[in-house]
């Protein structure tokens, strides 16, 4: 039992690691729930929504807005959050 609780632990690790940056304006749902931690199918589905309804997202700090998801889970996920193609997360950087 040990050894299967370890091995479970290992792939819940393994996929969090392995997890990629996503773009929350492009992604399915599916896609979403798979790469940002905390954000599950349902969260996921109310990103897809709420881009449907309210357009793209110009932040990452705008997925706040979406129902169920606070600022906590996207701090949590900053880096992993994409709202372009480009290669740079999507957390506003600062000009100093």
């Amino acid at each position: 039992m040990k050894k299967l609780l370890i091995a479970v632990f290992a792939t819940l690790c393994a996929a969090n690691v392995l997890a990629a940056p996503v773009n929350i304006n492009t992604a399915d749902a599916k896609t979403i729930s798979e790469s940002l931690s905390g954000i599950g199918p349902k969260k996921a589905e109310a990103i897809v929504k709420y881009r449907a309804e309210k357009g793209l997202f110009k932040s990452a700090e705008e997925l706040a807005n979406v129902a169920g998801i606070g600022e906590k889970t996207v701090q949590k996920n900053i880096k992993d959050i994409l709202i372009s193609d480009a290669a740079a997360p999507a957390a506003k950087q600062d000009k100093n």
